[in-house]
């Protein structure tokens, strides 16, 4: 059974929103990259895959496409006292991603985040490559990729997943290769699985508009 991966935020975060202003966020210059943990609508929160521009020149990043619709507010769940700094724009839910467009003004984007950096997207990888995920609840963890099982464009694999790492950068070494979406029966003990990173950005530009031609920094 796939277990989708967002979780829901308690009401209390309102009350808590001060404590979370940091010297980052008054300066206006809130730091974001592949792994960096998101609050949409308010209430769900996911894992931020990558950031980056399309071709228009827009700040857009990329997430799992269940955390959200268009429209819904997106919010950095370390500075959430700094309110809201971008919107989904765009989603597919049979590959299930989405598109958000940041304000450049207030988001700084960056290449690492915990212990992932990011420097370019590539093909999917098979069995038995190395692969590791950044996500918002378990961090940094790597496990074997069992490939694109089913030719689905998804890559399965055997990386710890928990409900927030939705939208987790899948990586080899630097390089992007996917996303996380769900886990198959048990958080941490059944298979990842995730939509391949090539599959995203051909959609991206059969689609044109928001996220088109999209390239990380």
């Amino acid at each position: 059974m796939f277990t989708k991966l967002a979780t829901v935020v308690v009401a209390a975060v309102a009350m808590m929103a001060g404590l979370f202003v940091t010297q980052a966020a008054a300066s206006g210059g809130i730091a974001m990259g592949g792994g960096s943990g998101i609050i949409l609508a308010g209430r769900a929160t996911c894992t931020l895959t990558t950031i980056g521009h399309d071709r228009s020149g827009s700040l857009v990043g990329i997430t799992a496409g269940h955390c959200g619709n268009p429209g819904a507010s997106v919010v950095a769940e370390r500075f959430r006292g700094a309110g809201v700094i971008g919107r989904m724009v765009a989603k597919n839910s049979a590959l299930d991603y989405a598109v958000i467009e940041f304000d450049p003004g207030r988001v700084v984007p960056v290449r690492h985040v915990g212990g992932t950096t990011i420097t370019g997207i590539g093909s999917p990888v098979s069995f038995p490559a190395l692969i590791c995920k950044e996500g918002r609840t378990t961090g940094h963890t790597c496990g074997w990729a069992y490939g694109d099982v089913f030719a689905s464009n998804q890559t399965w694999g055997q990386v710890c997943v928990r409900e927030g790492d939705s939208g987790g950068p899948v990586t080899v070494g630097t390089t992007l290769v996917g996303m996380i979406n769900a886990y198959l029966s048990q958080a941490c003990v059944g298979p990842s699985v995730g939509t391949n990173m090539n599959a995203v950005l051909a959609d991206l530009r059969a689609r044109g508009g928001a996220g088109a031609g999209y390239r990380p920094i």
